[in-house]
């Protein structure tokens, strides 16, 4: 409340901050049924944008969403999300789904996605991979550890631990961060699209996606949940909601509900912690 009063009484026309936080100002508003009368444009970094949060802005408050991703270690931006010449003919739809991609590099940036023996990945915004960056203003080493961090390839690419598709406009979009991704079979499950496809169901506040150890599978993703005040939602309704929507191998494979989500102060979810909540959680049979 106090954060949409600020931006009201100022008449803020642009603003920037992490999902958390426009999370709970669009709580606000539509419990209070009103509306962001000045703002114009939200820029959203930190973590990835759920396409419900682009469309709600856009809908209810007539504000235009724009993404970008970076790091400190790049001084500190590396993308953002602009619709490129050419693209004006997008469908709706079309431009929702290219919204919550975190951009295209910026002048001075180059990027590439590699597998795990170094290979270079198409950009065909279907192979994922390591997200490798190089460039004037990314950072050449950390302070006083003379390489040993292991953070650059021999040819000067540094490992952001982010994994990303880059689609064949250049539009990149992170999938999930190295220490995050949920191995299944032999395979990768996106945690941040499970998150962002959960956060698509009107009983749903907040949630993450962990892996949690499995059996046969080495490890299956469980959904952790915070509710909308006021709703109520069963685990069957949560991962139902998944079907058509993802992968079916993809789908949770249990919902967990909980009060609150741990953050850090910047407002991102601490999956480490979440880990460690969950750390003898087992799957029913």
């Amino acid at each position: 409340e106090a954060l949409f009063k600020l931006i009201q009484d100022e008449g803020v026309t642009l603003t920037l901050g992490v999902p958390t936080v426009w999370l709970a100002v669009l709580q606000y508003a539509e419990t209070a049924g009103k509306r962001l009368d000045s703002l114009q444009r939200a820029v959203i970094g930190g973590a990835a944008v759920p396409q419900f949060m682009i469309k709600e802005f856009r809908d209810k408050h007539g504000v235009e969403v724009r993404q970008g991703w970076g790091m400190t270690e790049m001084s500190p931006l590396g993308t953002i999300n602009t619709i490129k010449f050419g693209l004006e003919h997008l469908s709706d739809q079309e431009r929702l789904d290219l919204q919550t991609k975190a951009g295209r590099g910026l002048y001075g940036v180059e990027m590439r996605i590699v597998d795990d023996e170094g290979t270079e990945l198409p950009w065909d915004g279907e192979a994922y991979g390591a997200l490798q960056v190089r460039g004037p203003w990314v950072c050449k080493d950390y302070f006083k550890l003379g390489g040993s961090a292991g953070s650059h390839t021999e040819d000067g690419w540094f490992d952001t631990g982010d994994v990303a598709t880059i689609d064949a406009e250049g539009y990149m979009a992170i999938t999930d961060r190295t220490k995050d991704v949920i191995k299944s079979g032999g395979e990768w499950i996106s945690s941040i699209e499970l998150e962002n496809t959960a956060m698509g169901h009107t009983a749903v506040a907040e949630a993450a996606v962990v892996g949690i150890a499995h059996p046969k599978w080495t490890e299956r993703p469980l959904l952790v949940v915070v509710k909308a005040e006021g709703e109520e939602v069963s685990k069957e309704e949560l991962i139902a909601y998944y079907d058509g929507k993802v992968a079916s191998w993809w789908i949770p494979d249990d919902v967990a509900f909980v009060d609150e989500l741990p953050h850090t102060a910047t407002g991102k979810v601490k999956k480490i912690e979440l880990r460690r909540q969950f750390a003898d959680y087992q799957f029913s049979e």
